[in-house]
């Protein structure tokens, strides 16, 4: 019982005190909040080391069961292990470990974000094909964005009523006037998700961080 009460008990306490520091502008209420924020930097170191002993135990039950994709298991262990070993030994300024992130882990995100710029430019073809009205006005003020955010943009474009309307000028306006709206529009939802899963937690009616299936249900 107490393994459930507990985390419930200090996520209603530090729940509502979080929300009412921004409410209460007293000098012990700042104090208190620094020092949440201290103890949350310690929390996450915590998470930080258990997550990687995880990787650690997920990978090495697959090493030893030899099952598929055991060999890619045995290299993520190896490399795990032997960065860590080399910020401990050596420091993570220069030495070994300053050597695997610039000759190893820095070539493979590249090489990971070159592979995702062609499922980007895919996923925008698929997207991209005039199959009803909200696709082609997709597909239209797609192009127009991209043409106008090269320098080609500032020359091509159109007069009318005396004025110059470039492709630079019309993508700015599609960027700052519509998809603004409809990005803060995407944001407000958001907010107010936030705030919603905020009091569930608050009000101990949101349980799913204790491992539960659902709100009030049993373990999962």
């Amino acid at each position: 019982m107490i393994q459930r009460t507990l985390p419930i008990a200090f996520a209603i306490v530090f729940g509502v005190f979080m929300l009412a520091q921004y409410f209460v502008p007293h000098p012990w209420v700042a104090r208190g909040y620094n020092t949440v924020l201290d103890w949350k930097q310690i929390v996450f170191g915590c998470t930080l080391t258990l997550g990687v002993f995880s990787l650690l135990r997920f990978h090495g039950r697959k090493l030893l069961r030899r099952d598929p994709g055991a060999l890619f298991s045995g290299v993520a262990l190896v490399s795990c292990i032997a960065t860590v070993l080399a910020g401990i030994f050596f420091g993570i300024e220069g030495g070994p470990y300053r050597w695997l992130f610039e000759r190893v882990q820095a070539p493979m995100q590249a090489t990971l974000f070159s592979m995702l710029a062609f499922f980007v430019a895919s996923a925008s073809y698929r997207a991209f094909r005039a199959r009803s009205a909200h696709a082609t006005i997709l597909l239209v003020a797609g192009c127009i964005v991209m043409l106008g955010r090269v320098p080609a943009g500032d020359i091509l474009g159109f007069d009318a009523g005396g004025a110059r309307y470039s492709l630079a000028g019309i993508a700015s306006w599609i960027l700052d006037i519509p998809n603004l709206a409809a990005k803060r529009g995407i944001l407000i939802g958001v907010g107010l998700g936030m705030i919603s899963t905020s009091l569930r937690i608050i009000l101990g009616v949101e349980r799913a961080y204790l491992g539960q299936s659902r709100s009030g249900g049993g373990g999962s």
